[in-house]
């Protein structure tokens, strides 16, 4: 493969093993002269990279010295020998572009595209605007180290800011979202009928699929989803009626005309600018650091405030009571809490352990928890599907923890928490083991959360997930009634006495059959018959869809 750069020609030959050639071809590299043959000796230092991905100093030189100035040619490589690689890289990228992150690309190097403005907050971070292109330096979890190629800044960028593949960088591409997640994004306030999206298939590896937002008169808006197949040949097609050679041109004929589709695509669908992950290293933070600006509430362990850290980071504070639990404990039980990531679990992103009281800092939800919304006007308002919805993400965050094989031990809607997307997300899980409150642990205790607890939990202090089951079954009544206290006008004691004599909460006329079925489900006696949380959010997600077909008909 050719490219031109300054009216110069740089031939990158790429055979299996990736190596890359760069040689005279019409015009010397170095000397300018035309003859292949010629004096400078180009042929005697032919440059080849030494490893399948990185190109070779020599190689680098040669190219760079073909746009320095009018030095003779052993003048230049004596001159060019002593640079640093990266020196010389950011040199070519000053004098090589907009055509920089092709030669990058070209010599095997990683190379990314912002995809939002990103203003340095930390020290070693590397702000960009929306569309630079940077050289990946260094992976390495949440925080790459990077170069920007205009500049040949180093420093730290949030991966998430970036997209290194070309399909990642487009609008309407969202990489690793789920056929629910896409549903729930489209039919988000701000889409329209037409907004789409192109995704990951979750049934054939490496296949897409289009999801389309549409209307009808039946349900109202609803979302379509169309399987993309694959040619032979690495093109695309939705009919066979008609392929495209790139997802790019899928959507730009399905924009002009639907072609089958329930509507001609529109708009990608919005997408807010994802939160910056935690600043590299910052687990056991400065006290100091934190200014506490609202608080928010005070729950079993203590009161929640919206702080801001470092004065640019919104994050949410729970502060301990002092003599609640053991810094040792709580330590040991943080340290594994930060390694459960997942979409629907509140990020743990620091914690304030040196001297009491503790503080462990959150992510900041601006709904506060599912209990208050759902009291709220606001969650007043809530209809039944966006009701199951909430049910769905929470047995969707649970089967991540059962995956993990991990307990909550205290699941209900007071320790759930609602973002402004409304995304609801677990919180507090694990901290119930570790509470030395004995108005909490002991089962006559006025804090312990008898109504939400199963029966071997209270007897026999068995905690297991399938008791985790058992509580989800008593919170689906909570989202169902709007907030409405388990087991109404009962005592806990009450409570104990009815379980043991096999009483159930009985269905309420608001809430549909088939999720009565479920609760009861998930209030088996034997924890061994309580279903998993992997069939409950399967179940859930599928609560109006079940009888239909995943994929639209080919058009």
């Amino acid at each position: 493969m050719s490219k031109i750069y300054e009216n110069k020609y740089v031939t990158f030959k790429k055979p299996r093993c990736r190596s890359v050639l760069v040689r005279c071809r019409k015009l010397c590299l170095l000397c300018q002269k035309e003859e292949e043959d010629s004096a400078c000796g180009c042929r005697a230092i032919t440059p080849h990279t030494a490893s399948p991905r990185r190109p070779s100093k020599l190689a680098l030189l040669l190219l760079l010295s073909s746009i320095q100035g009018s030095q003779s040619c052993s003048q230049k490589m004596v001159n060019l020998v002593t640079i640093s690689r990266s020196h010389i890289l950011a040199v070519l990228a000053k004098n090589l572009m907009p055509s920089s992150a092709f030669f990058f690309s070209a010599l095997g190097e990683s190379i990314a595209m912002a995809l939002y403005d990103y203003e340095a907050i930390h020290e070693g971070d590397l702000g960009f605007k929306k569309g630079d292109k940077l050289k990946i330096l260094e992976e390495s979890g949440e925080w790459w180290r990077a170069m920007l190629i205009s500049t040949g800044q180093e420093g730290y960028i949030p991966s998430n800011y970036v997209a290194k593949d070309t399909l990642e960088a487009e609008e309407w591409f969202f990489k690793g979202v789920s056929r629910k997640d896409a549903e729930r994004q489209l039919l988000a306030p701000g889409n329209k009928i037409g907004s789409f999206m192109i995704r990951d298939s979750e049934t054939t590896k490496g296949s897409y699929s289009l999801s389309v937002r549409d209307n009808d008169p039946q349900s109202g808006d609803t979302v379509k989803h169309y399987k993309i197949r694959t040619l032979d040949n690495g093109g695309f097609y939705i009919s066979p009626r008609i392929t495209f050679t790139t997802l790019q041109e899928l959507v730009s004929h399905y924009k002009k005309q639907g072609d089958g589709l329930c509507q001609s695509l529109t708009n990608p669908c919005l997408s807010p600018k994802p939160e910056k992950p935690w600043e590299k290293d910052a687990w056991e933070i400065p006290r100091s650091s934190l200014k506490l600006d609202k608080r928010l509430g005070a729950g079993q362990f203590g009161e929640v405030w919206m702080a801001t850290y470092n004065k640019h980071t919104k994050v949410a504070v729970k502060t301990m009571k002092p003599g609640s639990m053991s810094v040792e404990a709580f330590m040991m039980e943080a340290n594994l809490m930060k390694t459960l990531q997942h979409d629907k679990l509140v990020r743990l992103h620091a914690v304030v352990s040196k001297e009491e009281p503790i503080y462990i800092i959150t992510e900041f939800m601006e709904k506060g928890s599912l209990l208050d919304f759902l009291k709220s006007d606001e969650g007043n308002r809530v209809q039944l599907p966006k009701l199951i919805d909430f049910s769905a993400q929470i047995a969707e965050g649970m089967a991540y923890i059962e995956q993990r094989n991990y307990i909550h031990r205290d699941l209900r809607a007071a320790n759930i928490l609602v973002n402004k997307a409304l995304v609801c997300k677990i919180a507090d899980f694990g901290l119930a083991r570790i509470i030395e409150d004995n108005e909490y642990t002991a089962r006559e205790g006025a804090k312990f959360p008898i109504k939400w607890t199963a029966p071997e939990a209270i007897n026999y202090g068995s905690f297991t997930i399938k008791s985790d089951v058992w509580s989800f079954g008593i919170l689906l009544t909570e989202i169902i009634s709007y907030g409405r206290t388990p087991y109404p006008g009962m005592t806990n004691p009450e409570v104990i006495r009815h379980l043991e004599k096999g009483y159930r909460m009985q269905r309420m006329d608001s809430c549909p059959k088939e999720l009565y079925d479920i609760m009861m489900e998930c209030w088996k006696n034997k924890p061994e018959d309580r279903p998993t949380f992997d069939y409950l959010q399967s179940v859930l997600e599928d609560f109006y869809t079940a009888t239909e077909s995943q994929y639209q008909q080919q058009p």
